[in-house]
């Protein structure tokens, strides 16, 4: 056999050809094929995240169910504007039921906290220390939220103690009532809701 021109031409196309495939078709195609791997991985991630939060939808609603609870309790503690004066009633029936005497009641600036207000009130009371502290037990138990802070109390020197003022106290605080103002929590909730 004679290896000539024509051979060594037909040996290098023979050659040429898989070589230019390799370099032209099989790696574009190996890189895409590598590209679309790695997208399906990340597809697969993502589809595994979506089934974990689909998994909490559940809870999540159950959540939102007791958060909506939650606001209408509060909603229920916190009177609107206009039922702050019988909270007042109630903590001045609670005053005197205990044996207190209120020496005065001054009412302070009205803050504004956006979902609620606060009505600060100071208070001076005199009477018992066991009347005082049944008027605390009973002022937290009521079913509305107050709060007392700020209290200092002093013991009131009497003449006689077999006169029955033994533990007569005086006691300076003061009481918050927190309250809805006019557009208050229900917005809130609605807000909440949509």
């Amino acid at each position: 056999m004679k290896f000539g021109l024509r051979e060594a031409l037909f040996l290098i196309i023979l050659v040429a050809v898989p070589a230019a495939s390799l370099f032209y078709v099989f790696r574009p195609h190996n890189m895409r094929i590598e590209k679309q791997l790695g997208e399906i991985q990340r597809k697969e991630i993502e589809l595994v995240q979506l089934h974990e939060v689909l998994s909490q939808v559940d809870d999540l609603d159950r959540a939102i169910a007791e958060g909506r609870e939650l606001i209408s309790m509060i909603e229920g503690k916190l009177p609107t504007e206009q039922n702050v004066d019988e909270i007042l009633d109630q903590v001045w029936q609670v005053t005197v039921s205990n044996g207190l005497a209120v020496k005065s009641v001054k009412a302070s600036k009205v803050e504004d906290e956006g979902l609620y207000r606060e009505l600060p009130l100071e208070m001076v009371v005199e009477g018992s220390f066991d009347g005082f502290y049944r008027f605390l037990l009973q002022l937290e138990n009521l079913p509305r939220i107050t709060r007392i802070h700020a209290m200092t109390l002093e013991r009131l020197k009497t003449q006689s103690s077999s006169a029955g003022m033994f533990g007569h106290m005086k006691a300076v605080f003061t009481l918050s009532i927190y309250f809805q103002p006019r557009s208050g929590l229900q917005v809130f909730a609605s807000e909440q809701g949509s």
